[in-house]
């Protein structure tokens, strides 16, 4: 638990927790704009699927550069002051994108360096907003909690900001950038107003940085839960990002599959949108009726079958709704398995093990979109989409292998892994479960 001023846990969903919100959704707003605008002005630099697919690597390269770093410094600092340095240094790298683009200076180079700066604050802001999340809410109420951030997301990234990236894009990539920048700004204004108090973890460690990342390592390893969640994920994110890296390609064009105008573009992200939202929504109900592993298989299930509709059926009415079917099953599927690891993990340690799980998950992107990008090259973009689907079913069965045979902890338990002395991992492991009641 964080250290806050007052001394005292917030209750409820109450002040700090919708001063996180809004600064969540203007922080997304302007990713979804960038996001969308990003792509788009890079059709006009260039052609190739392989160099396309670049940017989506630099995007997530920073997870694998960064990633277990920043889960220490987000162990030993201020995850509120953290999160607003991080936006801050966002709004600056976007502002220089902007003049960049209004001389006419903007390279495919330079463009990509934007962006991997700006993945470098995304890792620093993710995590300290995950982190901080249980401490600003009951254990109890980290679905709900979890459901409106993830809506929020989706709401401001594909239903607000890539429509507006639509129009921007008309007015100009330097506009499109500078709008980006500014609601970074206000995202950080908001965070460093609205949230008071010290949200540094309760519990410090004197140990050394390495220390720190092998203790998060060790965890992640350890556990049951944790560990075959993060590899699913890590495969899972592999396969979309080689299917998303080349998917403009497919859809964006007179020589397309689908035969979208750049303008139109964004508009097929509406459906994802309002599945994302209806999703968000829906995730604690569906708990509740089906359980919490049967809901997350099924919803990872269904999110890798839907992608086969954009090859199967290139319509764009047809694409629209799948997506909208895609952004429900993947919304709720990740706000009960997100709610899952911060039940799971330790307050001191959500830092770490949210850095180490997410450098392997989002550290192998950059990698998937190369290879999405070098595949769609050599053999064609309907041999990645299809090679992309396969590995997402697949990890969808490990998953469920490894969920229907470890235990997991229902929700409001004590964590799996306490304070109490070490024993031979497995053996204690083996102990603490034995209280524990499987989710059916």
């Amino acid at each position: 638990m964080a250290e806050h001023e007052s001394g005292r846990r917030t209750s409820g969903l109450g002040a700090g927790f919708r001063a996180q919100l809004a600064s969540t959704g203007l922080a997304n707003l302007g990713d979804g704009i960038l996001g969308m605008l990003a792509p788009l002005v890079a059709l006009t630099l260039t052609a190739s699927p392989a160099q396309i697919s670049l940017l989506t690597a630099a995007t997530w390269a920073p997870w694998l550069l960064f990633g277990l770093a920043a889960g220490v410094v987000i162990d030993r600092v201020d995850r509120r002051r953290a999160q607003v340095l991080a936006l801050v240094t966002r709004a600056v790298v976007l502002a220089a994108a902007a003049l960049l683009s209004l001389s006419g200076r903007l390279t495919m180079p330079l463009l990509l360096a934007a962006v991997l700066l700006y993945g470098v604050t995304e890792v620093f802001a993710d995590l300290g907003a995950n982190s901080i999340l249980p401490d600003l809410v009951p254990s109890d109420r980290l679905p709900a909690a979890n459901g409106r951030v993830l809506g929020v997301q989706q709401v401001a990234n594909a239903f607000l900001g890539s429509p507006l990236a639509g129009v921007l894009i008309v007015l100009g990539a330097g506009v499109g950038f500078g709008a980006s920048a500014a609601l970074a700004a206000l995202a950080a204004i908001v965070l460093a107003v609205g949230l008071r108090g010290r949200f540094r973890p309760a519990t410090q460690t004197a140990s050394r940085p390495l220390a720190d990342v092998r203790e998060g390592l060790a965890f992640l390893v350890r556990h049951p839960v944790i560990r075959p969640l993060v590899i699913t994920s890590s495969v899972m994110n592999l396969a979309n990002t080689a299917y998303f890296a080349v998917f403009v390609l497919w859809a964006v064009g007179p020589d397309s599959a689908i035969g979208l105008t750049a303008a139109q573009y964004p508009l097929l992200t509406l459906g994802l949108a309002l599945g994302a939202v209806a999703g968000s929504l829906l995730a604690d109900r569906l708990q509740r009726r089906f359980g919490e592993t049967r809901t997350i298989i099924a919803a990872l299930l269904a999110d890798g079958l839907l992608m086969l509709v954009p090859v199967l059926w290139p319509n764009g009415w047809a694409v629209a709704a799948a997506f909208a079917l895609v952004g429900l099953a993947n919304t709720a599927g990740n706000v009960l398995t997100q709610s899952l690891r911060q039940r799971l993990v330790p307050s001191a340690l959500l830092g770490r093990v949210g850095g180490a799980g997410r450098t392997l998950a989002y550290g192998l992107m950059p990698l998937g979109a190369v290879l999405g990008g070098l595949i769609a090259e050599r053999f064609g973009l309907a041999v990645t989409f299809y090679a992309s689907v396969g590995l997402f079913l697949a990890a969808c069965g490990y998953l469920a292998v490894s969920l229907r045979t470890a235990p997991v902890q229902p929700a409001g338990g004590p964590p799996p892994f306490g304070s109490a002395p070490r024993r031979s991992p497995r053996r204690s492991a083996r102990r603490r479960w034995r209280s524990v009641v499987r989710t059916r």
